[in-house]
């Protein structure tokens, strides 16, 4: 058994397997590589037996999205360390290394994201992580390297080993122990955010999360449902109220999804004014899927334990009043 795992979901993503699985392979000699196929209906199988007879395969029958695919995949991995690792990601020489040895160095941090920068533009940071992930007191996620649609340059301007609120799915470093400890990602997100709330259910046992400087990666980001797909917005609007029900304090639990629900309720607003009436209509569905599904949220939020309320990664103002109002643009801006 190696101790680590480098543990790739795939579904209908040959092509991606094809053109990223190459640098993969290459530089994790260290680790276990393994590709999970959520019941893919292109030839992904066939190519990984043909191309890449070195990487273990898990099939399933039929796609469980990322969250209960990754949960019941990961009952059959037996390693220290998990690195899920999107199929969209190319990744660099010793891109292991640091994550790796920070978690060695200290027993306290759970989970670790490396720098995530855009595989199109590799001078830019990515969206979905970037140099690690932050919220606000309303629980919007944000990033250090990007807000909102605001990607930064990377210049080295965050090139310090620094503890986060939340690591991307796109390369989540985590100890296994922990992630069964916590039965792994909430199925009921079937996908987006899904991280997050994870993450945060760590960070509520009082375990730490970081962000490795030293390792980068490039995320094509998008690959399996495009941003502009209502669909998206489905998801992030519904598990964005979820994530915030589940985890939050319970003194600030009422004012929270109240304020939640009228921002959400500006966003669609937004999107109908911007010409996109199916964003607005996703965010309906999102609301009335979210109040469909209260039993199961209240029965999630009752059994997550809460040991530590103090946070200092959660910037204790509104993201999207220091974005559109005050304009500021990059994470340094910000003063928590």
């Amino acid at each position: 058994m190696k101790k680590i795992a480098v543990v790739i979901l795939n579904w209908n993503g040959c092509s991606l397997l094809e053109k990223f699985l190459p640098s993969v392979i290459k530089y994790s000699s260290e680790a276990e590589v393994i590709v999970v196929d959520n019941g893919s209906t292109d030839n992904s199988v066939d190519v990984l037996k043909q191309k890449f007879p070195e990487v273990k395969i898990i099939e399933m029958d039929k796609n469980f999205g990322f969250c209960s695919g990754y949960n019941y995949a990961l009952k059959h991995v037996e390693s220290e360390y998990y690195v899920l690792l999107n199929s969209d990601v190319e990744v660099t020489e010793n891109w292991l290394k640091s994550p790796i040895e920070l978690m060695e160095q200290n027993a306290e941090i759970a989970v670790c994201q490396p720098k995530i920068l855009s595989y199109n533009d590799k001078s830019s940071f990515e969206y979905a992580g970037a140099a690690g992930g932050y919220l606000d007191k309303y629980g919007f996620p944000f990033c250090k390297g990007r807000l909102f649609h605001e990607l930064e340059i990377d210049k080295g301007q965050y090139s310090e080993d620094t503890p986060i609120q939340w690591a991307t799915g796109a390369a989540l470093f985590i100890r296994s122990e922990i992630f069964h400890q916590l039965k792994g990602f909430d199925g009921n997100f079937f996908a987006h955010m899904e991280e997050i709330d994870l993450c945060w259910r760590v960070k509520n046992l009082g375990k730490e999360i970081w962000y490795s400087a030293n390792s980068t990666i490039y995320h094509v980001g998008a690959a399996t449902l495009d941003k502009s797909n209502p669909q998206k917005t489905f998801y992030n609007f519904r598990n964005g109220l979820a994530l915030v029900f589940k985890n939050i304090p319970k003194r600030r639990l009422a004012q929270t999804i109240i304020i939640r629900l009228l921002l959400d309720g500006l966003a669609g607003i937004y999107f109908m004014l911007q010409g996109n009436p199916g964003h607005t209509f996703a965010v309906l569905r999102a609301h009335f899927s979210f109040y469909s599904m209260l039993p199961i949220w209240l029965k999630a939020r009752k059994t997550t334990v809460r040991l530590k309320e103090k946070n200092n990664e959660i910037l204790n103002k509104s993201i999207v009043w220091e974005f559109f109002v005050l304009g500021k643009k990059t994470f340094k801006e910000l003063r928590f």
